[in-house]
């Protein structure tokens, strides 16, 4: 029987060791790359599309836990890029029409390659062929996700633990702690913690920078459910 959780999904030992782009021959360094790349595809995309911040970072989330079941090999980047956000958009509630996404994504592309940056007039070729992608980037992420695309994100629970901990009127360590969560979204991180861990590791680092103590008796991590060795790797 297949249980249903709202809890993220994590990944095993075995994923974290090899992701299935390694076993095909492809360099840890460069799947780093471009799965850092597709994340700056999805945020860029989603500020010119002016979609809440929750859509972008579950479309990013989704872009990792899909490429440790997938390899970039067999399934190119920019097809799964314009899945993850066209699906990210429907799930958070946040719907653009599918020419709206093809078009800003294909002209950051342009951009970033230093072509020109015509815009597919929704008749040509081009067009069609992109939403040929995007649609097999949808289904393909469906399909190996199981159709489990609840994202939790933790952007919640930071703002309540900062609250806790007396952190809010801080001058630097909110917003640290919230740049840290942004940036964390282009690595594996949100694929490896539960929310818990990932809000209190950047509370703790952001801590860590501006030399300030937190509680440590009890430690203030047992309150939030989190142990102090996943706080800190």
């Amino acid at each position: 029987m297949t249980r249903l959780s709202l809890r993220n999904p994590l990944l095993t030992p075995e994923q974290i060791v090899q992701s299935p782009s390694q076993r095909q021959g492809m360099s840890q360094t460069l799947e780093l790359d471009l799965r850092a790349y597709g994340c700056h595809l999805v945020e860029a995309a989603g500020i010119v599309l002016r979609v809440p911040q929750v859509v972008m970072a579950s479309a990013q989330v989704l872009f990792q836990r899909f490429y440790y079941l997938a390899s970039f090999q067999d399934y190119p980047l920019r097809g799964t890029v314009l899945g993850a956000l066209f699906l990210a958009c429907k799930v958070e509630e946040s719907p653009k029409s599918v020419r709206s996404i093809i078009n800003v994504v294909d002209i950051i592309i342009k951009r970033d390659r230093g072509y020109p940056e015509i815009v597919t007039d929704g008749y040509d070729a081009e067009y069609y062929d992109l939403k040929n992608e995007m649609v097999i980037g949808e289904m393909q992420i469906l399909r190996r996700l199981g159709f489990n695309v609840q994202v939790e994100l933790p952007y919640g629970l930071l703002v309540n633990y900062l609250r806790c901990l007396e952190l809010t009127e801080h001058p630097l360590i909110p917003q640290l702690s919230w740049n840290y969560l942004n940036d964390l979204l282009r690595t594996p991180v949100y694929v490896c913690f539960q929310p818990e861990t990932i809000a209190c590791g950047v509370i703790y680092l952001a801590a860590r920078k501006c030399g300030v103590s937190l509680p440590a008796s009890p430690p203030w991590w047992i309150v939030f459910d989190a142990n102090e060795e996943d706080i800190k790797q």
